[in-house]
């Protein structure tokens, strides 16, 4: 999620949580009974801490101060009601909340920067005791292989080359976060990993594939990879087409 739109979340939420705090009920009991009932009120209580906690996991804030972050709460509670980003309204609370684009950016890039640091140290690690264990190979690049079938003597030799593949993708603690088979791809179209990597086996082979950060996705990993994750790539190669350049007629 972007920033931007987490913080216009949480700025509605805010707003939400000020709302709910009116513990007046007025009115006739024909107009009261216009009012969510209780049950109403309890799930969608639940809910919006549901909410709260997707907003906490989904952008990777992790651990958080939980006593602070109920302070917040009774903070917008007890606040008195006016537009949630003017000046009357941001002096009730400990920290202007219009502040929050600039806080929750300069937090969750420091978790990033963390996140990329230790995963790279650790898969380095990984591919350097897989690769001693396993009696591996490995390219200039970084990529530790291990072949468990050569295949045949057709290889893929140009990243225009498509490839017929089952494969299995799990990150260095053994979580799956792909699988897939009899799918087939261009080489020029997957991370360079394995662009480099299915050259290695012949038509027909398996090769696991242990692929650093800088040959996969880097930084910028999605949320089930992470920052700077080593990929390991159980890989069956089922067929390889060589790219044939079309005759101009």
């Amino acid at each position: 999620m972007k920033i931007a739109k987490l913080f216009a979340m949480a700025s509605a939420a805010a707003v939400l949580v000020v709302a709910c705090g009116s513990p007046k009920v007025e009115g006739s009991k024909e107009i009261r009974d216009l009012l969510p009932t209780k049950g109403e009120v309890d799930t969608t209580s639940y809910l919006l801490g549901v909410n709260f906690g997707l907003v906490i996991t989904q952008n990777n804030f992790g651990d958080l101060n939980m006593a602070q972050l109920e302070k917040g709460i009774k903070d917008a509670l007890n606040a008195k009601e006016g537009q949630p980003m003017d000046s009357a309204f941001v002096k009730q609370f400990k920290i202007d909340p219009s502040d929050m684009n600039m806080v929750f950016n300069n937090y969750l890039q420091k978790r990033t920067a963390y996140e990329g640091a230790l995963n790279k140290d650790k898969g380095d690690k990984f591919r350097r005791e897989f690769y001693a264990k396993n009696s591996a190979d490995s390219t200039a690049s970084g990529i530790v292989y291990l072949i468990q079938d050569s295949g045949s003597e057709l290889h893929a030799t140009s990243d225009r080359d498509t490839v017929k593949v089952n494969y299995r993708g799990t990150l260095i603690d053994g979580t799956e976060f792909d699988k897939n088979d009899g799918i087939e791809f261009p080489l020029n179209r997957v991370i360079p990993g394995w662009t480099e990597g299915m050259k290695l086996v012949g038509e027909g082979g398996k090769i696991t594939l242990v692929i650093p950060a800088e040959k996969a996705y880097g930084e910028r990993g999605p949320r089930n990879i992470g920052a700077n994750a080593t990929l390991i790539f159980d890989v069956d190669l089922l067929e390889v087409k060589p790219f044939v350049e079309k005759e101009n007629k």
